[in-house]
C-alpha cells in the first residue's frame, strides 16, 4: 500500500520507513507528488497531525500519515511543543530546504539554551503524535501517541540525529539523542514509541499484515 507523508522532512521520511518496514507499506514524501504543506494552526499535535494528514490525503487521494512532533519543557510550561520546528525567529535564507533546516535548528536551540538558563527544572520529553487516514474524510483516524521522558543539557552534544537531539539527554541510555545510533534511536525514541502503536493499530483496522 502507497501512503503519503506528509511531511518534507527527509530524515524523517528514512527514520518512519525504517519504523513500519514490517507492513507491506511504502512512504512516499508529499513533496515528491506536488502537494504543498498544510497550515498548522493549533495548539496540540493531534489537531496539527490531523489537519496535515487531510491535506496530503484529500491533495493525492492516497491514505496518508502525519506525524507532529516536538519538544516539551516542564520549566517553559510545555514549550516549544507545537511551534518546535519554529521556535526561533527565522534566521536568513539558506542554499536549500535542508540546509535551511540546519540553520533553523541551531537557532531553535540557542533561544531555548537562553531561556531555561537558571532554571533548576531541566526535565523534558519528546511527544511524537502519529495520525493515518484512509482518505481525507475518514471518520475513523488512527491515532497514536509516543513520550520519551528525557532532561534538557546545559549545551549540545553528539552530532547526529535533527532538531533538538543534541540537547536532550537520556539517562537510562546515558546519552544524548545526537550521541544514538540509528538502531538504538528506533528502538526507544518518541517515534518508535508511536510507530508502535500504530503499527498495531494498522494490522488491526486496516487489516495490514507483514509481508
Amino acid at each position: 500500500m502507497k501512503i503519503v507523508l506528509a511531511s518534507n522532512n527527509a530524515k524523517k521520511l528514512a527514520e518512519l520507513q525504517s519504523l513500519f518496514c514490517d507492513l507491506p507499506i511504502q512512504l512516499v514524501a508529499q513533496g515528491a507528488l506536488g502537494v504543498i504543506e498544510a497550515e498548522e494552526p493549533h495548539v496540540t499535535f493531534v489537531e496539527n497531525a490531523l489537519a496535515k494528514a487531510r491535506n496530503a490525503a484529500r491533495a493525492t487521494g492516497l491514505p496518508a500519515i502525519a506525524d507532529d512532533s516536538g519538544l516539551c519543557v516542564d520549566a517553559l510550561g510545555g514549550a516549544p511543543g507545537v511551534q518546535s520546528a519554529v521556535y526561533a525567529p527565522a534566521p536568513p535564507a539558506a542554499a536549500d530546504r535542508e540546509a535551511q533546516r540546519r540553520v533553523q535548528d541551531a537557532a531553535n536551540n540557542a533561544l531555548l539554551l537562553q531561556r531555561v538558563q537558571g532554571r533548576p527544572d531541566r526535565r523534558c520529553r519528546f511527544v511524537s503524535t502519529l495520525v493515518a487516514l484512509r482518505h481525507a474524510d475518514d471518520p475513523e483516524p488512527l491515532i497514536a501517541y509516543g513520550r520519551w521522558e528525557a532532561t534538557l543539557l546545559d549545551a549540545p552534544r553528539g552530532s547526529g540525529g535533527f532538531g533538538y537531539d543534541p540537547l536532550v539527554w537520556i539517562e537510562s541510555l546515558g546519552a544524548s539523542v545526537a550521541e544514538l545510533d540509528a538502531v538504538t534511536k528506533n528502538r526507544s525514541s518518541h517515534r518508535a514509541l508511536a510507530a508502535t502503536q500504530m503499527r498495531a493499530l494498522m494490522r488491526q483496522a486496516w487489516n495490514l499484515l507483514p509481508p
